[in-house]
């Protein structure tokens, strides 16, 4: 079982770590081919917000954003690969704040073949999001082991 579950493990954390690889040796000065995906789709999720709730979103360097998101995925998976629940935190995170601001299929008609696109890795990245969740929930319904003393019995 401890094996099986180790190299599960890292088999899913294996998603975000080269993701991480890639994204980091792509980074260059102005974040690279990241930054430029994310920003059209960072300014019309700020402007959505911004319509809808009434909120203004402070503005935010985007290439802080994928230095902060490549940080995450890759310490993230490193944790994670070791059982840590820190590390499951980390990537929860990212895809938090990732997820709804990549996968917009909310800004497209049904009709267009972008919307079945975002909306099937909308729907993969819930998938890791539940997966992440379903782990903290097993590794927090594990008793922990306790090491009891058992008091030995005074002879008389």
């Amino acid at each position: 079982m401890g094996f099986t579950s180790f190299a599960g493990r890292v088999l899913f954390a294996s998603i975000f770590i080269l993701s991480a690889w890639q994204e980091f040796n792509e980074f260059g000065v102005d974040g690279g081919p990241a930054a430029k995906a994310f920003r059209p789709k960072y300014n019309r999720f700020t402007n959505h917000v911004t319509s809808h709730l009434g909120v203004q979103v402070p503005p935010i360097e985007i290439k802080q954003l994928v230095a902060a998101s490549i940080a995450m995925k890759g310490i993230g998976g490193i944790l994670f690969i070791f059982g840590s629940t820190f590390g499951a935190y980390l990537l929860i995170l990212q895809l938090a704040f990732a997820t709804p601001i990549l996968y917009d299929f909310y800004n497209y008609d049904i009709e267009k073949p972008e919307f079945l696109q975002l909306f099937l890795k909308f729907t993969q990245s819930l998938a890791l999001f539940g997966a992440l969740l379903f782990f903290l929930g097993m590794k927090n319904s594990i008793p922990k082991r306790s090491k009891k003393k058992v008091p030995k019995s005074k002879m008389n």
